[in-house]
């Protein structure tokens, strides 16, 4: 048997992120930032990438010092127990999961006017038998390319990478050059027609915070990455930096090409129809017909690159779940290739058997639901572990940690809010299918060893979360107004990031649990990971 290869270098991790924040959506991403910020949603773009740097930052620190596979499922077992870390890394799990059946639908979608045949009507949105046979196929690629090793993974990865940012760059250009009209910046209410609440709305409702969570992806391999000390935290923000100029400039360019025609009845009622999207049809109306088929490019590469890195993390997430004790020990299992074959084989059932089985609505509420949890991890974890590990050497150290974990932890407790009670409270059902998981596995050995009282914590957090999100006006009742409830959410947020960090295990736990881990013997010596 083998085990996992430190084999992923910088560009590699850098490209395993932005493969997993720029996927398709930027096609439509402009029109929908813009309909709700204006000309100033390229200050959204900012504002919600600067939010991400911060949660980022938390990550980047926690994994350079502890560079574990599956580091969303991993890392809250070392700051808060087993109770945690089932919670978060089963939330995770079944998030990705979702994922690669959601791109392959993408893919499938955009592939739709040339393949006719893969959808049993047009426009009916029901797969044919071939189209599904087509989507296994393709979740069966991702599955055998991830089984190669990481190397290969990575490499391959890398290379539609490259691929993916040289299509924006060359729309950029193009429209830029056929038509950039400067007095659309100040047309129909100004720069700001809807104020600092429009910015806030697009980056909440207009999808900016969503577009920007992809960066969790170099969390999950931070086990298989070369010189993790200097590579994880620099991936992480140099994804982050070149996500920002892809959409700001794709943002930048879609505002110039609009003609007075489409702002006649304002930003909020911008409306651009096409099967690519507004991009689409502005290309479309500008006559460049050739970048209307490089659009569809990359519409269909930017779901591969992302369903491609979807199985690798998940593949690593389930294998962090069984080393946590949530799933049987056969999946932490490694080939000799260095892969979790064991896990990555269960994920492909498992994706396969939601792609077939559920509603695409569902699947792709489910996958929100599912994945927003685990950004609570990074905050909490990286204050508790500076009381746990207080000497340990950390190669990044976040500066003034506390008040940063703490936004970032605020910052996540919105994204969750934002993304809506019809995706809120399917993440409550997703939590308690996983807690009686986990209780029927913990069963055998009675409740003793499960660090329950570190989970605290998550019973006000969970239940505050969907008292607020039924209330409020992100799919709910609309009963606490807009401003209200984030300054509400502000003020929560702060005392459950202070309740959970409180909560953290204590010292001779903690030890106990970094005992079993030899991989990591590097942290107590004080070392790097490639000096242990």
């Amino acid at each position: 048997m083998g085990k996992l290869k430190r084999e992923i270098g910088l560009i590699g991790l850098t490209f395993v992120a932005v493969s997993g924040i720029i996927g398709s959506g930027w096609l439509f991403a402009p029109l929908l930032a813009a309909q709700h910020a204006g000309p100033a949603a390229l200050i959204a773009w900012l504002v919600g990438g600067i939010a991400m740097l911060l949660l980022a930052l938390t990550f980047a620190e926690i994994s350079a010092m502890l560079p574990v596979a599956g580091g969303i499922a991993r890392v809250p077992q070392f700051s808060h127990g087993n109770v945690v870390a089932m919670a978060m890394g089963w939330s995770a799990w079944v998030g990705y999961n979702t994922t690669a059946p959601i791109e392959v639908e993408a893919m499938l979608h955009y592939l739709a006017p040339h393949l006719s045949w893969l959808y049993s009507a047009p426009g009916s949105g029901k797969l044919s038998w071939g189209g599904v046979a087509v989507a296994m196929g393709l979740m069966a690629l991702f599955t055998l390319i991830n089984a190669f090793g990481v190397q290969v993974f990575a490499r391959v990865n890398t290379a539609i990478t490259w691929l993916k940012l040289a299509i924006p760059f060359i729309i950029m250009a193009a429209l830029m050059g056929s038509r950039f009209e400067t007095a659309n910046f100040t047309a129909q209410g100004g720069f700001f027609p809807f104020g600092v609440a429009g910015v806030l709305a697009a980056v909440s409702s207009g999808g900016i915070a969503f577009s920007y969570i992809g960066f969790r992806h170099a969390i999950d391999m931070a086990g298989e990455v070369k010189n993790p000390g200097f590579t994880i935290p620099t991936a992480l923000i140099l994804s982050l930096v070149i996500a920002f100029v892809v959409y700001g400039g794709i943002q930048v360019a879609f505002t110039g090409a609009l003609f007075p025609s489409d702002l006649a009845n304002g930003w909020a009622q911008l409306a651009l129809p096409g099967d690519f999207g507004p991009l689409g049809a502005l290309a479309a109306a500008l006559g460049l017909v050739w970048l209307v088929s490089l659009l569809n490019a990359g519409a269909v590469l930017g779901p591969f690159a992302g369903g491609l890195v979807a199985v690798g993390s998940n593949a690593r997430l389930a294998f962090a779940l069984a080393e946590n004790g949530f799933f049987a020990k056969a999946f932490t299992g490694v080939s000799e290739r260095g892969v979790p074959l064991p896990a990555l084989l269960l994920n492909f059932v498992v994706s396969a058997l939601v792609f077939v089985l559920l509603p695409f609505r569902e699947v792709v509420q489910l996958n929100s639901s599912a994945i927003i949890l685990s950004f609570l991890v990074g905050p909490v974890a990286v204050v508790a572990l500076r009381h746990l590990l207080p000497t340990a050497r950390r190669p990044m150290r976040v500066p003034a940690v506390v008040p940063v974990a703490a936004l970032a932890f605020i910052i996540a407790t919105l994204i969750i809010y934002w993304s809506g009670w019809p995706i809120v409270w399917r993440l409550g059902v997703c939590l308690l299918v996983g807690l009686l998981v986990f209780l029927a596995r913990a069963g055998h050995h009675g409740l003793s060893g499960l660090d329950l009282k570190e989970a605290r914590w998550l019973v006000p957090y969970l239940g505050g979360m969907g008292l607020f999100s039924a209330l409020g006006g992100f799919g709910g009742l609309g009963v606490i107004p807009f401003g209200v409830d984030m300054a509400l959410l502000v003020v929560f947020g702060g005392a459950m990031f202070a309740l959970a960090v409180r909560g953290r295990l204590d010292q001779q736990t903690f030890d106990r649990y970094m005992k079993d881990e030899p991989e990591l013997a590097h942290v107590a010596r004080g070392q790097d990971v490639d000096a242990g």
